[in-house]
């Protein structure tokens, strides 16, 4: 039984993994356009971030339940499989661990590469509006709690690649949605890379979206599918 703050660590390490590679992957597609070299685009970013959730989910899953993502954390408190403290103790470690990640980002890459993409901060495109990146986002971070539920309640076999499923259903995301809004499907990936780059356009959205989605598919795998299960 690991303790809380190993569970904490584990969300930080996780989320701080997630960012990195996230805004990452966008500042060097950037980098690589900028220099007259063909970028990987947005397949390449979706699979950079797919890889990492997956790799993280697996390396952490067994220690946190590898949520890395307040969003899924809200919809484990909102069906009672987190205390109320709890629940906040991995918003602060998930958000910690985005600020760090983006800010360790912008120290090492130069300016001139991470400003002209708001250091991979999400945004939506010109001509979507704040209840369309809100609705979408809503649904993209659905598709991805209701994985995750999924994957808690598969049978062992399934269990043992939940985090290999999660990070399909975030490179899935992240192809339909990226280009509209960036796919963040995680508030505490939008504000790590907005603080460092003071780029607050929009922020609001990547709230109320993922958080309303991950509440949703919490509770709605909770009601109708998930077998009874000890509470966490």
């Amino acid at each position: 039984m690991y303790s809380l703050p190993q569970k904490l660590f584990a969300e930080f390490i996780g989320t701080f993994t997630l960012v990195f590679m996230a805004a990452g992957s966008i500042c060097a597609n950037e980098y690589l356009r900028a220099g007259g070299q063909p970028g990987f685009g947005m397949l390449g970013v979706a699979i950079a971030q797919g890889l990492a959730i997956s790799i993280m989910v697996t390396a952490v899953g067994h220690i946190s339940g590898g949520h890395l993502n307040p969003a899924v954390t809200i919809g484990f408190w909102v069906t009672k499989r987190l205390g109320t403290l709890q629940t906040i103790f991995y918003w602060i470690a998930q958000l910690l661990g985005a600020i760090a990640a983006a800010y360790l980002l912008a120290s090492l890459l130069p300016e001139t590469v991470w400003r002209p993409v708001a250091l991979g901060t999400t945004d939506l495109a010109p001509d979507f509006t704040r209840i369309h990146g809100m609705v979408l986002e809503g649904v993209l971070t659905f598709f991805l709690v209701f994985a995750v539920f999924a994957t808690a309640d598969a049978r062992e076999t399934f269990h043992r690649i939940a985090g290999f499923a999660i990070g399909l259903a975030y490179t899935m995301d992240i192809l339909v949605g990226g280009a509209f809004t960036g796919a963040s499907m995680n508030p505490a990936r939008t504000l790590g890379p907005a603080l460092a780059a003071h780029h607050w356009t929009n922020h609001g959205v990547y709230w109320v979206g993922p958080l309303f989605g991950g509440v949703l598919a919490g509770f709605l795998y909770d009601k109708i599918f998930l077998r009874d299960q000890s509470r966490a």
